[in-house]
Formats: C-alpha cells, sequence, structure tokens
C-alpha cells in the first residue's frame, strides 16, 4: 500500500476572507465627532492613516523632516520599514488640515496597544454600531462572529480603507505606488468587496447608460 504523502492530491478549501473597513462617509463620521482630549492623538493617526494608507510601523514614524514640496505638492519621503521601499507619497489635504491643527507637525506618537484601544473608543463615540460579520481572536482560535463595528477596528484598519475607497476612482498603478504593494494580487487582498459605494456608482452608470440608448 503506498501512502506516500506527497503523491496525494488534496484540494484546499477556498476561505472567504471578511475584510472590515471604513467607509469614507464613516471617516468622515469619525472626523466630525468631538473626542476627550486624551483621544485626540489617536483620532488625528487614524485620520492620517486613512488617507495615506501605511503601515503602523510606518505612518507612528512620521515626521515634519520627512516633508518635501513636488511641483508646488506637499509630499512625504520615507522608507518602509518591512519593505525597505522609498516611497514619495503626496498627502491629501486631510492630512494636511490634521498637520496644520497639530502645530504645522504630527501628533505625539502612541504605543499599538494604546492606539488599538483607543480608535475603538473613538469609533464607538462616533456610533459606528452597526452589525458586521467578522472573524475575532478567541483565544487560540479565530471565531466568525456578529460583532458591532466599532469592537473590530485594529492599527490596519487605515490601510484597508484606503486602498478600498480609491480603488476604482484611483488608477491601481498609482494607488501601489502609494501603499508600496509589488503586485496588484497583493494589492487586492486589501479591497473590501462588499463596497456599497463602488455599487452605487456602478448601479448610476447603467441608469445613465439606459438613459443615453433611450435618447439616442
Amino acid at each position: 500500500i503506498r501512502t506516500c504523502v506527497r503523491e496525494l492530491e488534496l484540494r484546499r478549501e477556498k476561505q472567504v476572507k471578511e475584510i472590515v473597513t471604513l467607509t469614507e462617509k464613516e471617516i468622515i463620521q469619525i472626523k466630525k465627532t468631538e473626542v476627550p482630549r486624551e483621544l485626540q492623538a489617536a483620532k488625528d493617526w487614524l485620520l492620517i492613516s486613512c488617507y495615506t494608507g501605511q503601515r503602523f510601523s510606518d505612518f507612528m514614524n512620521f515626521d515634519t523632516e520627512q516633508l518635501r514640496v513636488v511641483d508646488d505638492k506637499s509630499c512625504l519621503s520615507f522608507t518602509q520599514q518591512k519593505t525597505k521601499k522609498e516611497i514619495l507619497l503626496p498627502l491629501h489635504p486631510a492630512v494636511m488640515h490634521v498637520i496644520e491643527q497639530n502645530g504645522n507637525g504630527f501628533p505625539k506618537p502612541i504605543d499599538i496597544q494604546h492606539y488599538n484601544d483607543n480608535i475603538k473608543e473613538i469609533a464607538k463615540l462616533a456610533n459606528l454600531k452597526e452589525i458586521i460579520k467578522a472573524r475575532k481572536r478567541i483565544g487560540y482560535r479565530t471565531k466568525e462572529v456578529q460583532i458591532e463595528k466599532w469592537e473590530i477596528l485594529t492599527s490596519h484598519i487605515g490601510r484597508r480603507s484606503f486602498a478600498t475607497n480609491f480603488y476604482s476612482k484611483i488608477p491601481t498603478a498609482l494607488l501601489m505606488e502609494a501603499t508600496g504593494h509589488s503586485t496588484e494580487q497583493m494589492f487586492l487582498r486589501y479591497i473590501n468587496p462588499v463596497n456599497n459605494e463602488r455599487i452605487l456608482s456602478l448601479g448610476n452608470y447603467f441608469n445613465r447608460m439606459y438613459e443615453e440608448t433611450l435618447i439616442a
């Protein structure tokens, strides 16, 4: 009896990964929410992460010395810690606003544990209490649970939200320049496939195209 494991052809079951992101509407909701003084730095960093698409290890080390002006556009020049890629990132007006509000500097750095705790509290104050399906670590395993959205936020939410919210609005190649992804396949892992704003945009295109055929 041949029992060589390498000769067995076992199909790997494809798992559907739930990707949690903040919509543009939710980000604006957070931006407008008044928070206690002790949560202000975390709120500012959360907004910065949603509009720069960087990892915690990179955005939490942003410094004004990295600021550059290229053809009248404010940019940030830095090297990603994980990939060692050199990034020149044009700054979104929302990020520039945060910098201005902090005396033309970045907020005070926070360690990752406090940041994760604080952004959950901020999202709760912003009333992000929609019940969603998500995978949560319970002990040594992850389990799919029904949970309020604010409870599942972690430091990676900004990077995923950036990729999802700007996907299809900005050429993917340009977004990959910003996030530092080497391949489109890797980049697409960050995209939330269930994005109501993209679905509504597609529906609007369908309606417009249909109306044009009626006119013709």
